[in-house]
């Protein structure tokens, strides 16, 4: 159904048919059930932080992990690196689909999902940071768990991101619930980053100064040699991750508990449900709906630019800029200035319209991509450019989850008739970022490799250094101009939103209005 044929039939409808009292009454009564309490909202909130813990350290860690602690050869680490992502993507949509044939429990119908995969995916990601004896085995070892506990983190992150089409029907509330979990998000990702890099960084195993190439064999040899230096032994460095990651899965489990005991999930009962449909056809529903498609596409290549840069910045301040025992500080200060403007964006794109932030805040960071390689490496320099960054940063986590619900409502408009598929928009959402993440962390990984990328080594040769800043400047440049480029042509501004927003509510006063005359028939 056309928008403007969906206004007319919404329109006559409320003006042949005249709220009866008690629809009046039950409006009022869904109405207040749709305010949120800035308890449910910090409750909610905080259920996200996992998530963007355990990818906070994944994405700045794991790969300097696999290279300089576990040793792998760059080749197998950048196959364990897509294969995860690759995999990750995968299992998105699939757990969408599963999500949304779910059936209604007295927890809810998300709530479970959630409150089932918590220990699993925790004790998988525990076990990511482990460094097996077995030589042969170390590739397999990562790849099951490494995709496991992707498997089960989507079974988490799928359900919560659904969860926010049923925790109100308000788009003011959903919005500002929103604003709430992108502030405890990227507080997440600070967390992530001063755990992890904090507690690794007191650890950090000496590089190796040589001119020979080193191969995984001489690497062990000399990790078994004793240094008496300020630096600790490689083996002290592994014990240093474990440690971080059990504080992290610590706090998981606090964080989802929180979640499940302070958010009621609503049941939407004026709401018409729609026979269940198979995957593929949702696929085609999701991706056939025009503002949908071009917002996924859109951040697509902006978000692939920003985690472009996650996967690389710590090899890139440890080998490029030199500052091999100050990498984790320097992120802990992205991730303190993002912390701090996501009030500042959600201020922003209230008063000037989502749109006009997408484009004020993705090229914000630009100016300090372009300046982090050209200027002659300092380390007040680069405290500063990270600080301005991280106000980028802050923009690139808010924006497309405060727009994804914007999309939903615009479909929900276009087509009353199909309503429930909320969970399949968000595992769609997802899987298009993750699965362009899988290909740029392998396709960086595998690029060092030929570069020649020599394992826990004091320097790198020329070519590596020529690289990073290739991987954390001009490539995520390029990409967030092409993402830009396909956000000119994304329908929804202020005027449709507010114009979906009414559309809804009215179609939610006659949905009530007809409830109340079905039960006032069977009383009679």
């Amino acid at each position: 159904m056309a928008r403007g044929e969906g206004a007319e039939q919404y329109s006559n409808a409320s003006l042949l048919q005249k709220p009866s009292p008690d629809g009046i009454k039950l409006a009022a009564k869904c109405e207040s059930r749709s305010r949120l309490s800035v308890c449910s909202k910090l409750c909610y909130a905080i259920g996200g932080a996992p998530y963007q813990i355990t990818g906070c350290a994944i994405g700045f860690f794991l790969q300097i992990y696999l290279l300089d602690v576990a040793l792998l050869d760059p080749f197998y680490a950048s196959i364990i690196l897509f294969v995860g992502r690759a995999w990750d993507a995968i299992t998105d949509p699939t757990v969408g689909f599963l999500v949304s044939r779910s059936p209604w429990t007295r927890f809810g119908r998300m709530m479970p999902w959630i409150l089932l995969s918590t220990p699993f995916a925790v004790l998988c990601y525990f076990l990511i940071w482990y460094v097996p004896s077995v030589e042969q085995g170390k590739v397999v070892w990562y790849l099951i768990f490494y995709c496991s506990f992707q498997t089960l983190q989507t079974c988490f992150h799928v359900p919560y991101s659904a969860l926010t089409m049923f925790i109100s029907t308000e788009q003011k509330e959903r919005d500002s619930a929103t604003a709430y979990r992108m502030t405890v998000e990227v507080l997440g990702t600070l967390i992530g980053t001063a755990v992890q890099g904090q507690i690794v960084g007191m650890a950090n195993a000496p590089c190796i100064s040589t001119s020979e190439e080193l191969n995984s064999t001489d690497l062990l040899v000399a990790s078994t040699v004793n240094i008496t230096g300020p630096h600790a032994s490689l083996e002290h460095l592994r014990n240093a991750y474990m440690i971080a990651s059990g504080v992290i899965c610590s706090i998981y489990v606090v964080c989802a508990m929180v979640l499940f005991l302070g958010v009621k999930e609503q049941k939407e009962t004026c709401r018409v449900r729609t026979e269940p449909m198979s995957f593929f056809q949702g696929i085609r529903m999701v991706m056939g709906h025009g503002p949908y498609a071009k917002l996924v596409m859109g951040f697509l290549f902006t978000s692939l630019a920003f985690m472009l840069l996650e996967g690389n910045f710590a090899l890139f301040c440890s080998y490029t800029l030199g500052f091999r025992n100050d990498f984790q500080n320097i992120l802990l200060v992205i991730m303190l200035s993002a912390t701090l403007a996501i009030p500042f964006w959600q201020w922003f794109l209230t008063k000037f319209g989502k749109k006009t932030a997408v484009y004020i805040g993705t090229t914000s960071v630009v100016p300090f991509l372009v300046s982090v390689v050209l200027v002659p490496s300092n380390l007040i320099v680069t405290y500063i450019v990270s600080f301005a960054a991280g106000v980028s940063v802050a923009a690139a986590f808010l924006l497309p989850w405060s727009m994804l619900p914007d999309v939903v409502d615009d479909f929900k408009v276009q087509n009353p008739e199909s309503q429930g598929h909320e969970a399949i928009f968000c595992s769609f959402y997802v899987f298009f970022t993750k699965f362009a993440s899988g290909v740029s962390l392998g396709v960086s990984t595998l690029s060092l490799d030929f570069a020649g990328y020599v394992t826990r080594g004091c320097t790198q040769p020329a070519e590596v250094d020529l690289t990073l800043k290739i991987l954390v400047s001009p490539a995520p440049i390029v990409l967030i101009i092409i993402g830009l480029l396909i956000f000119i042509s994304y329908p929804i501004n202020e005027e449709k939103r507010q114009g979906n927003r009414k559309l809804l509510n009215e179609q939610r006063e006659n949905e009530t209005d007809s409830e109340t005359d079905s039960t006032e028939l069977n009383v009679v």
